[in-house]
């Protein structure tokens, strides 16, 4: 009994360094994946401080736009297809950096959302695996334990059967026998 129990007990433990390793690897993986992620932040940053730039650089094109507008505006004694030429000008460049502005922005939004998508997934896959891996560890140690409670329990019947001697008198009946009548 006692060689059994020692077999299961090293049994218990080898399959405990097992999953104690597993878990390592599961914590490294989850290390080097947050790296990953920490490493796309300064490009999504960057990407935003060009939207930014871009931003700025199209406000300072209104400015100037609108300047032009107002120095239109005074010099009313020119031709009126002369205004109406440098009017349509600004309007083509007004349009062209809303379009770069337009790109600028869908793209980091693009790209932010990828990000953010990624990143949920790593984290939902790290959660399912360190539920696996407790439960695998739950039951890798728990079993052992209730097999040899169970031979525990059926060698202690068979020794206390056999201590007894022959078979019991009906004076020695107890209630859980009585059951089996």
């Amino acid at each position: 009994m006692l060689y059994i129990m020692t077999g299961f007990v090293i049994i218990s433990a080898i399959a405990l360094c097992i999953q104690a390793g597993l878990l390592f690897g599961i914590y490294k993986a989850s290390k080097a994946m947050q790296e990953q992620a920490t490493s796309i932040m300064p490009q999504a940053k960057s990407i935003l401080a060009k939207a930014e730039s871009t931003l700025d650089q199209s406000k300072q094109n209104i400015v100037e736009i609108t300047e032009k507008a107002n120095q239109m505006m005074d010099i009313s004694k020119q031709s009126l297809s002369e205004f109406t030429v440098k009017a349509s000008q600004m309007l083509d460049l007004t349009k062209a950096q809303l379009v770069k502005l337009d790109a600028v922005v869908t793209d980091a939004t693009y790209r932010a959302r990828n990000q953010l998508e990624r990143a949920e997934l790593v984290v939902d896959d790290t959660v399912s695996r360190v539920h696996h891996s407790v439960a695998a560890v739950h039951n890798g140690v728990l079993k052992p334990i209730r097999d040899i409670q169970g031979v525990a329990t059926g060698v202690k019947a068979a020794v206390s059967t056999f201590m007894r001697g022959g078979r019991p008198s009906v004076a020695q009946v107890t209630q859980d026998d009585e059951m089996f009548i």
